[in-house]
């Protein structure tokens, strides 16, 4: 639904004099989360949570030396060069269409689908959305390009993993998410192999990294079309959200983007050429494991009995709204895009779990 009241492009416009991060390296959450609540009829909180979260952002860098066509190797992956990829992009979406911008740096950025802790993808699925279902106001185009220019200067490809049926949770869960990825072994083939079924947990020394629901998830052979892989994506997203539900107590905050990252890439889709679907879900498929890997608790909670609960989107909104939290409001935006009862549930384990702003 697109914005009729202006409240977004007004939001992004204060947004964009800060950088995309703050005390170092963590993420600016801002525009993702004014955008899902404008989405979500809570356009009049905008600038009232803007007022809150504003103090804590910092002014963005001081630009170097500029990014072009012909130096973007060597600058990729410089957390330094951030205002630089941002005047990049900048330029770049002023000269050509958004669309086309995003189908050449797509390929290029998704190997390092975890930069950021999976920020910029996320910050980039919030933005393509907004792009595709509304007007295309200058605010907006600037958005993607904010969000594409931190993904560059934040480009973090995962370590080289060999591939097995299972992954065990990272040895120790401790420090940054950086630290928890080093230590990642593998991960399991998305998809596995055909008819393989996961059943359930294994042994509290080794858990199944893929996020599977509270019942069994199939995952079939390597997707035949680019039909077959939004599917598979989709299946992950409704799988990584089902499993908040039973598995958030080990970390709250981290563990909404093993969902929300890869949601943001089914978002992302519809803009993309279809050969880049499938390389898309694999990319989708590595964040999602290895954020599960380096944060799930190794023993799962009770499905919550609000599980078989009538859903209301609107009421649930309401609350991850009124409670505040960046990260609360992302993750039950993907719980309204899953639609169900488990997933809905699993949002209100956020709004229990996180610390409240309001």
């Amino acid at each position: 639904m697109d914005d009729t009241t202006g409240t977004l492009d007004e939001a992004l416009e204060r947004i964009h004099v800060s950088g995309p991060e703050r005390d170092g390296w963590l993420s600016n959450h801002a525009p993702m989360a004014v955008e899902a609540l404008v989405r979500h009829g809570q356009a009049s909180a905008v600038h009232r949570w803007l007022d809150r979260y504003g103090p804590k952002l910092e002014e963005m860098p001081v630009a170097g030396a500029p990014v072009t066509g012909r130096n973007w190797h060597e600058a990729l992956g410089d957390p330094r060069r951030v205002a630089d990829w941002t005047a990049y992009f900048e330029r770049e979406t002023a000269r050509a269409p958004w669309r086309d911008v995003l189908a050449t740096w797509w390929p290029r950025l998704l190997p390092g689908i975890a930069a950021g802790a999976t920020h910029p993808v996320i910050r980039v699925g919030h933005s393509v959305r907004t792009l595709l279902t509304g007007e295309e106001t200058a605010p907006r185009v600037r958005e993607l390009a904010h969000a594409l220019g931190y993904w560059a200067a934040r480009h973090q490809p995962l370590p080289a993993l060999t591939p097995l049926d299972l992954v065990p949770l990272v040895p120790e869960q401790s420090g940054g998410i950086r630290e928890r990825f080093a230590q990642l072994t593998g991960f399991p083939e998305w998809p596995a192999q055909p008819g393989r079924e996961s059943a359930g947990p294994e042994p509290a020394h080794r858990e199944p990294v893929g996020p599977e629901s509270a019942g069994p998830v199939r995952f079939g052979p390597e997707p035949a079309s680019a039909e077959a892989a939004r599917s598979a994506l989709r299946e992950l997203v409704h799988a990584s959200t089902h499993r908040y539900a039973t598995h958030a107590h080990g970390e709250p905050i981290m563990l909404v983007h093993a969902a929300t990252a890869p949601n943001a890439v089914l978002r992302t889709l519809p803009a993309l050429p279809r050969e880049l679907w499938a390389p898309s879900l694999r990319a989708a498929w590595a964040a999602s494991a290895a954020v599960t890997a380096a944060y799930a608790p190794r023993e799962a909670a009770p499905v919550p009995a609000s599980a078989g609960a009538a859903p209301d989107a609107g009421e649930l909104f309401a609350r991850a709204a009124a409670h505040g939290d960046d990260h609360t409001i992302k993750f039950t935006d993907t719980a309204l895009d899953v639609g169900d009862a488990l997933a809905f549930s699993a949002a209100r384990r956020a709004i229990e779990l996180n610390p409240p702003v309001f």
